[in-house]
């Protein structure tokens, strides 16, 4: 296939593709399709709408300007090009840099994340605006992420579920976690607001809290995790996926009315925080990250999650996430 039509090809598959991840396909653009220097003024025009010529390649040098030491030549030759075949484009040609594996690579088959149910039965985290508990949102959740993820191939994800009061759980789902030797932890929450914020209301003939001053998603890692820039890495991709499904993060925790609660915020685009002293992300040994759904204190939010529609958006973009931190060419062009 002729470079002007690998172009053409590239230009649709940019359109369809949503802003935040125009840059990587940029990169990849560059990767993927051997181009001389002087033929580099092509690639901005993936990118606007009126094509530009390419610049015709520099006349060769006279004989006497390229007599040059063999040394020097040697120096500056070019890296050595390998040939592949990607569906779309044909055979091009790849520098060996992009052969390598990058360092999250990791096979679908063999890689093992584990999805942590957030609290227990007996301890059951926080009660929604209609007085159902958070394990209940935390256990369908997980149970729909889990089967999605296995759908995508991921064939060893792993539910933990764990038993017992709300600390000594903490420890023996860390314990589970690291005797599973996982590759990847996400622990599943669904979110609410300190006491002081709550207010009284009546559902069904029975009392209740609500707090409707705040919404949305949030995501969590540890500094003190031991591979604090993979967790970082995957939250980012997580919450990432998160905004592109139309969801705003929770923009509370960052303020001072939080008190205790109030945490740094590492990535103010996508709503990504920090909480060093969660157990759960500091002492797994793996790359960890915790992500609170939703706010089922919000009584329309409660309602969204509690959706089998919302859910499968979630689950669907966890999955997305989980892909990407395996090989970030999934989100270009699929399994290859």
């Amino acid at each position: 296939m002729r470079r002007c039509e690998s172009i053409r090809v590239l230009g649709g598959i940019v359109a369809g593709l949503r802003p935040r991840r125009l840059l990587v396909v940029a990169i990849a653009v560059i990767a993927l399709l051997p181009i001389d220097i002087s033929e580099a003024g092509w690639l901005p025009d993936l990118f606007k709408s009126s094509p530009k010529h390419v610049k015709p390649p520099k006349r060769a040098k006279s004989a006497r300007q390229s007599t040059r030491p063999a040394k020097l030549a040697r120096h500056r030759a070019p890296p050595k090009l390998h040939t592949t075949r990607l569906a779309a484009l044909g055979p091009v040609a790849l520098p060996p840099s992009v052969l390598k594996p990058s360092a999250g690579k990791c096979d679908p088959a063999t890689f093992r994340i584990v999805l942590d149910v957030g609290h227990t039965a007996e301890s059951e985290g926080a009660i929604s605006a209609r007085n159902v508990a958070e394990f209940a949102f935390n256990l369908r959740l997980a149970r729909q992420i889990e089967e999605r993820l296995k759908t995508e191939g991921f064939a060893e994800t792993r539910l933990l579920l764990t038993e017992g009061k709300a600390r000594p759980s903490l420890f023996r789902r860390v314990a589970s976690a690291n005797n599973l030797r996982a590759d990847l932890l996400l622990s599943i929450h669904h979110d609410s607001v300190p006491n002081k914020m709550l207010e009284d209301w009546e559902f069904e003939g029975r009392k209740s809290h609500f707090s409707d001053r705040f919404s949305g998603y949030s995501v969590f890692v540890s500094r003190e995790n031991p591979d604090f820039k993979t967790s970082l890495r995957f939250a980012e991709l997580v919450a990432g996926e998160m905004k592109a499904q139309g969801f705003r993060y929770a923009e509370q925790y960052s303020q001072a009315i939080m008190g205790r609660d109030q945490h740094p915020l590492l990535n103010k685009e996508i709503g990504v925080y920090s909480y060093d002293e969660l157990i759960v992300l500091r002492k797994t040994a793996m790359p960890a990250v915790l992500l609170e759904a939703g706010s089922i204190i919000n009584r329309d939010e409660e309602l969204k999650m509690g959706s089998p529609e919302r859910r499968n958006s979630i689950a669907g973009g966890v999955a997305s996430a989980v892909k990407e931190f395996c090989d970030p060419r999934w989100a270009l062009f699929g399994p290859l």
